[in-house]
């Protein structure tokens, strides 16, 4: 009967654990505070919180002679959080920077079933047809703002010292593309000149590439170009190098051949008719679909597979630090068993003591992961890292975003730890044996 108990009894903690961390990682920021608050009353208002709140006090004020063993708990947790949220703020960064390139009032078009620009290929009467559409915004001269653009892949020597080559996005473009990305700024330098083997490149790709520097040669495909310019974006044209289409296009054998064309619709409510005037017309097989929404999935795999990593380093090291908290908690209450059982013997009840070990654990892990996410802010945030862009194969710059939302994911899985490294040294401390307890110390 006892050893069915005991399991029980076991099983019946398991369940709150996973009852615990389940609720703690679904439940939105107001319900959280909500049950914060109501625990506050409880503290306040009942005599058990009362108690809870003095034995609370009693431990936290002897943690200046724990400070060995308590500080096994806040590293621990600072790690993991740490980590976790270095390795979230890589997606977040990634997903923004591509996310910034894309906008609900311009579209693109590409031939039908193309995965991404590289991959696809239009003919110069396609280009030409997309670009009388109904829908698209017009400048002052009465001209539809759309872009016929090519992309294509060149190899680079690195800007890390070393002899390796990476893959960088070439896009050609005319006047077109400076009228439908405002954002795109010269600053250094000039526009390329249309008919020259000029290139304007990216403040990400300079970064990136070796050679890249104002009035400097590089060799693409057969040919030499001279950079004359550089351009900012703060988005994924950031990485890019850019230089006339037509020459592009002649030095890679592209004939008059596009990869997209790019419009800026009239308001984001004209979409849905330029969608259906392309999709209608039978000298067209194309897709049509927003930057916005084309740019967002772009980078979904790789935010999730980022973000996939980032989970599972966060449990493996979180586990860890699962352990050092019991052990340190069990080592606590083991050293402070006479306390507790003096407490006990004065009348106050297992409810309080359980209440008391689970806050101050909850505490130091508090104290972890806010350092962790203070140490993933200073370290990480606004640093410059590079990637393959999802679905093509240019070098994509970005920087890493450490977000209040990272911060707040890295505080509670900070907490959620701390409440399984102290739950069950805080039964423990509850099921201790005041006789005993009293006799042996």
């Amino acid at each position: 009967m006892g050893k069915m108990k005991s399991f029980l009894r076991g099983f019946g903690l398991i369940l709150i654990v996973v009852a615990g961390i389940v609720g703690w990682s679904v439940l939105p920021w107001q319900i959280l505070l909500l049950l914060a608050l109501a625990f506050g009353a409880w503290m306040l208002l009942t005599r058990s919180g009362r108690q809870a709140g003095s034995v609370t006090r009693v431990g936290v004020s002897t943690l200046p002679q724990r400070i060995g063993a308590s500080s096994v708990v806040v590293v621990g947790i600072a790690g993991v959080v740490a980590v976790l949220v270095s390795l979230l703020a890589m997606g977040v960064g990634y997903r923004d920077a591509l996310g910034k390139s894309g906008s609900p009032d311009t579209a693109i078009v590409m031939r039908g079933g193309s995965a991404s620009e590289v991959s696809s290929v239009l003919d110069h009467d396609s280009a030409t047809v997309i670009a009388q559409a109904p829908g698209i915004a017009r400048d002052a001269d009465g001209k539809p703002i759309a872009s016929p653009e090519l992309v294509v892949a060149a190899n680079l020597p690195l800007n890390d010292g070393s002899t390796d080559e990476g893959s960088v996005q070439v896009r050609g473009v005319g006047d077109e593309a400076w009228a439908l990305r405002p954002e795109v700024k010269i600053v250094q330098g000039r526009r390329f000149k249309p008919g020259l083997r000029e290139l304007v490149v990216g403040k990400g790709a300079q970064r990136q590439f070796a050679g890249l520097q104002l009035g400097h040669e590089i060799k693409l495909g057969s040919q030499i170009w001279t950079v004359v310019g550089v351009f900012r974006s703060d988005n994924a044209m950031d990485s890019e190098l850019w230089g006339d289409a037509d020459v592009i296009a002649s030095a890679y054998r592209r004939g008059s051949s596009r990869s997209a064309v790019y419009v800026r619709l009239k308001d984001p409510g004209a979409f849905d008719a330029f969608k259906a005037a392309l999709s209608s017309d039978p000298r067209l097989q194309v897709d049509t679909t927003t930057t916005l929404e084309y740019f967002s999935k772009q980078s979904e795999s790789v935010t999730k597979m980022i973000s996939a990593i980032g989970i599972v380093v966060g449990v493996i090291m979180g586990i860890g630090a699962v352990f050092g908290a019991l052990n340190t908690m069990f080592a606590t209450v083991a050293t402070r068993a006479r306390e507790i059982a003096t407490l006990r013997a004065i009348g106050f009840r297992g409810q309080p003591v359980v209440v008391a070990v689970m806050l101050e654990t909850m505490l130091l892990a508090l104290l972890g992961g806010i350092i962790g996410g203070v140490l993933a802010w200073l370290v990480f945030n606004g640093h410059n890292a590079s990637t393959l862009a999802a679905g093509s194969v240019g070098k994509l710059s970005f920087q890493l975003s450490v977000s209040p939302q990272l911060l707040w994911t890295g505080i509670k899985w900070a907490l959620a730890i701390g409440f399984i490294g102290g739950l069950f040294p805080a039964v423990r401390a509850a099921r201790l044996p005041v006789t005993t307890a009293l006799r042996e110390l």
